[in-house]
């Protein structure tokens, strides 16, 4: 009896279990991406999403009309080729006939017209539906001017043919087919299941990777959708783990149970012990932090007390406390979009701030009232406000109390009902300075500030339909002075940057400044190099 298990055993260790001990000897699984999310995603439904985790989840599960490419160029996804028409307020998008879900049916303009008309519909509450705000009575029937909602200029004209008309010529509007919000939906499936259409037993997708699995507050999966158009792709599976504590998920990469970190993962004590190993890049992005005020509450309300906030805070202190080389900034803009300036903004002048402090009725701070920051729980972030609380103190007399929230919560909470300030942050949703300048319009769902100006709204719509390159730049640098040193209801205090770690055992990790995070064309396994894919 003794020989016969004997010899079972050893045939089933040369056989399959000899496989298992030879995964068990490799620090990757073949074939798996393991990431960490930092947090839960707030939901999956791209109409009612509005932060980067969700995205990041989102844009490997889809693709719409057009695909960004790692050097920021809108090239055919759903849409084989497009026509602009009427100099520009046309479009015709002619889409692929071998595009399907991943149940098996074909994706059609249908699709994408319901999509559109549910994500502009009033109901749906979106906060990206200024996003199709370019579009004949979009606007109008978005804030229920309109209830007719063929009045709206986006039309399927049979399942390969859909039209968009424009108000007005709008040469950044090819890059907004590329993003989320634009992407398409099924009416049977949204209307089937209602608020549970997410989940993974009842969500069709179709881009690279299908949804798989979903504990909540724990992990997601995504695996190989076979019927991507594309082909498709070579990872097998993604196990994307929700560790909020950088500290705690940079011990999971070292201790090679994730292959890929990036700043949700990576403290900045961790990046100073990195920084010169070969699995460590650090590459600007186009995403800029700030302060914001909510102008409605006292005494907030006064543009005095704003700006003596602005100028009392020294930018230059973030990149030194966070050592990932951070840029400081006072103005809104990005200088890679162009259309803003160095000069945009109230640079640090605690003195003046004072003066505007006692004009406002707060002499060295006395009798000010209680007032609290909020920003969401992450440890980098703490770190800012931390020292933005200190400037305050310092410069001003100040005190303010710090409030940290779950990322849920926060976003819940800077949606509904904002405090006096909060830290937030803005990533460039396509390469052009409209994606930062028409987030504080008074139409904008992202807008939290609750200022709203309808100088600032004109300077930006102008800007909007401007052909000639020059004047487009200066009614953003006019919209820019505006925002940053004449109303102030924020405090721009620098540009971001990536940091990531990746496993040599991981080859395609694509970089770019918008911070997307394709992993279409990623392989694990012995194949790999360890190579990230580089935006020239």
């Amino acid at each position: 009896m003794t020989l016969v298990v004997l010899f079972i055993c050893t045939c089933f260790i040369q056989g399959g279990c000899a496989e298992e001990l030879s995964h068990l000897r490799k620090p990757y699984e073949d074939g798996v991406l393991r990431i960490n999310l930092g947090t839960e995603p707030p939901g999956l439904d791209w109409h009612t999403s509005t932060d980067s985790t969700s995205f990041d989840v989102v844009s490997n599960l889809m693709v719409g009309l057009t695909q960004y490419t790692n050097e920021l160029e809108a090239k055919p996804a759903c849409a084989a080729s497009w026509e602009v028409l009427d100099g520009g307020k046309r479009y015709l998008f002619h889409l692929r006939r071998d595009v399907y879900w991943t149940d098996g049916k074909p994706v059609t303009a249908y699709d994408f017209e319901f999509a559109w008309r549910r994500l502009l519909a009033p109901e749906t509450a979106a906060q990206y539906a200024f996003f199709l705000y370019d579009i004949v009575g979009a606007r109008a029937f978005n804030t229920g001017a309109s209830k007719d909602v063929n009045t709206v200029g986006l039309k399927a004209l049979d399942p390969y043919t859909f039209e968009v008309k424009l108000a007005k010529p709008a040469a950044y509007f090819i890059y907004l087919t590329a993003f989320c919000p634009s992407f398409p939906q099924r009416k049977d499936i949204v209307e089937r299941y209602k608020d549970r259409w997410t989940e993974p037993e009842n969500l069709v997708t179709n881009g690279p990777f299908k949804l798989s699995y979903w504990q909540h507050e724990y992990k997601i999966e995504l695996t190989a959708n076979e019927k991507f158009f594309e082909g498709a792709p070579k990872l097998k599976r993604i196990k994307m783990f929700m560790v909020p504590e950088a500290s705690t998920a940079f011990a999971l990469y070292e201790n090679n149970e994730l292959d890929f970190v990036d700043n949700r993962s990576f403290s900045t004590p961790d990046v100073e012990r990195f920084r010169h190993s070969p699995q460590y890049k650090n590459f600007p992005l186009l995403r800029a932090y700030y302060l914001a005020f909510n102008v409605s509450k006292k005494p907030f309300d006064n543009a005095d007390v704003r700006r003596a906030f602005a100028l009392s805070v020294d930018r230059n202190v973030f990149p030194k406390i966070l050592r990932r080389g951070e840029r400081p900034t006072s103005s809104w803009i990005p200088p890679a979009l162009g259309g803003g300036g160095s000069d945009s903004g109230l640079g640090f002048n605690p003195e003046e701030g004072r003066r505007l402090l006692a004009r406002a009725g707060y002499p060295d701070g006395k009798g000010f009232p209680e007032t609290k920051l909020l920003y969401p729980n992450r440890e980098d972030v703490r770190l800012v406000v931390e020292a933005t609380q200190d400037e305050i103190k310092r410069n001003l007399g100040v005190k303010v109390e710090l409030v940290n929230q779950e990322w849920k919560v926060y976003l819940a909470t800077t949606r509904k009902d904002p405090p006096q300030m909060f830290r937030d942050s803005w990533g460039a949703d396509f390469p052009d300075p409209e994606t930062f300048m028409n987030l504080f319009t008074s139409y904008n769902g992202n807008n939290h500030t609750r200022w709203h100006s309808a100088e600032y709204d004109r300077l930006i719509e102008a800007a909007e339909g401007e052909q000639d390159k020059n004047k487009r730049a200066e009614l953003y640098r006019r919209a820019d002075v505006m925002l940053c040193r004449e109303a102030v209801p924020i405090v721009p205090a620098y540009l971001a940057t990536q940091n990531i770690m990746v496993k040599p055992w991981v080859k395609g990790i694509a970089i770019n400044p918008l911070d997307f995070q394709f992993f279409k064309t990623v392989t694990v396994g012995d194949t790999a190099a360890g190579e990230v894919s580089k935006s020239p």
